[in-house]
């Protein structure tokens, strides 16, 4: 079933008497070159659990299943899961979550994240497994072109999103989407990034905790970031003039600054916030 064809698509929903729901972000995607690209970025083998986010119709699914070892796709639309069993039957390899992925925790040690995910949780999702306490190899994702941009840029324009990604790994962007690729039409374009998490043996390897303890600190700053760093941190002015960063704006901080802010007597002033997403 070539679940990219439109005429496929469109009846697979009237049999089941169901419609692209904007609530949930859906838009189908119509350009099989993009599952290969995805695919091949990911580097998915016989060895890989992949886990999926938001399947739909099980166009992606399918396309992982073939090359990885298991599938692990999470639907919050429980009126898609009828149709994901029927797109999906021929393969054993795939299990089907009927669940929020924001609640969903990992229980397997290695695996990868691939997935078009819907535009309204790309932050907080990213978020979820670059900070989860069992982190993914890498992340593959489909998301939306002004996030993929913001989210692959450092200097001279960092974001807290882009600065939570690189702290915890590599993100790389890798082909814009047209919204033309897509059923419904989205108002906006897309954009496939990959990010690589770091591995302890890599030296921009910092650990999970302390690369918490940098984003909490970031988020105060940003809350003005469009004014000297100095100003929403007034009471690090002297340690700031010390490092030659008072006069910056948060946002211009390259990744070694935020990681020379992290010592002792500068942390505690920051209170620790636990997991929450980077979303700036």
């Amino acid at each position: 079933m070539e679940l990219t064809n439109l005429n496929i698509i469109k009846s697979l929903l009237n049999k089941f008497g169901l419609y692209a729901k904007k609530s949930f972000g859906q838009n189908f995607l119509l350009n099989g070159q993009i599952l290969t690209i995805m695919t091949d970025i990911a580097e998915i083998s016989k060895d890989d659990h992949v886990i999926e986010i938001g399947p739909g119709l099980g166009t992606l699914t399918q396309e992982l299943a073939k090359k990885a070892g298991k599938v692990t796709s999470i639907e919050l639309d429980r009126n898609l899961i009828p149709i994901l069993k029927e797109t999906l039957k021929d393969f054993s390899n795939v299990e089907i979550i009927n669940s929020d992925a924001l609640l969903f925790e990992p229980s397997e040690n290695t695996y990868k994240v691939v997935a078009n995910i819907p535009y309204n949780i790309t932050s907080h999702l990213i978020s979820h497994f670059l900070q989860n306490k069992n982190p993914p190899e890498s992340l593959t994702l489909l998301i939306q072109y002004e996030v993929a941009k913001k989210l692959c840029t450092l200097n001279p324009d960092m974001s807290v999103l882009s600065l939570g990604t690189a702290l915890f790994g590599k993100a790389k962007f890798i082909k814009k989407v047209k919204k033309g690729s897509f059923f419904p039409v989205p108002k906006v374009d897309s954009a496939i990034i990959h990010i690589s998490l770091y591995e302890p043996s890599e030296k921009e390897f910092i650990g999970r905790e302390n690369a918490i303890k940098i984003l909490n600190l970031a988020k105060k700053a940003f809350s003005q970031k469009r004014k000297k760093i100095k100003n929403p941190l007034p009471e690090l002015k002297e340690k700031l003039t010390a490092l030659n960063l008072a006069e910056k704006r948060p946002q211009e901080l390259s990744i070694d600054d935020w990681e020379n802010l992290m010592i002792p007597e500068l942390l505690k002033i920051v209170a620790m916030q636990g997991d929450k997403p980077f979303t700036t």
